[in-house]
């Protein structure tokens, strides 16, 4: 059977709007009132899946929806760097820093490396709800989701730029996946 993946990054945060690892921030006013807005802008969907975290759940709430949460898209966990910029943690720990982005397999944070989380999102991938499917996850699922379907070294992974509430849309099903699009706002809402 055929499936459709909308995948709907969630709405700003501290941390995205500082350009910081997530810390299981709540949304920012701004991104709560982007959501809202956007409710009106939302597909049609056989099935509403979230991330179980906070921001995840905060979204779909400002949207209206009622999402069922799936673990397989929880966001990236990069240990005690969450809440960080990049910029903090390479003053601190260079060589960890330049590992994390030169070894898809390294974690020097203690949490999840590049790898696994491109295997978390491809188990998803392989075994999607059938139909068309709202998602809404963070931006880190959204990238290990393009750079699955393309076929892409992980490498490609910090070459993709996921913006709130911006959508991705996948079709076809495991396997099969094709990208249709990614980074584009909701139909009919502002970029």
């Amino acid at each position: 059977m055929t499936s459709r993946a909308l995948l709907l990054s969630h709405a700003s945060t501290r941390a995205t709007a500082a350009a910081a690892f997530p810390a299981g921030d709540p949304l920012e006013p701004r991104g709560r009132a982007a959501a809202a807005a956007a409710r009106a802008l939302l597909p049609r969907a056989d099935h509403v899946l979230r991330a179980p975290d906070r921001a995840c759940h905060e979204t779909c709430t400002a949207l209206g929806v009622d999402a069922d949460p799936d673990d397989r898209l929880r966001g990236w966990d990069l240990g005690p760097w969450a809440g960080h910029t990049l910029d903090e943690v390479a003053a601190a720990c260079p060589a960890d820093v330049h590992s994390w982005l030169t070894d898809p397999g390294a974690a020097p944070h203690g949490g999840e490396s590049l790898d696994a989380l491109l295997a978390r999102v491809a188990g998803w991938l392989a075994a999607p709800p059938p139909g068309r499917a709202l998602v809404v996850c963070g931006p880190a699922v959204v990238r290990a989701a393009v750079v699955t379907v393309l076929g892409a070294p992980p490498a490609a992974f910090w070459r993709i730029d996921v913006a709130p509430l911006s959508a991705t849309d996948l079709r076809g099903g495991p396997e099969r996946w094709t990208l249709r699009a990614t980074g584009a706002p909701l139909p009919g809402q502002d970029a």
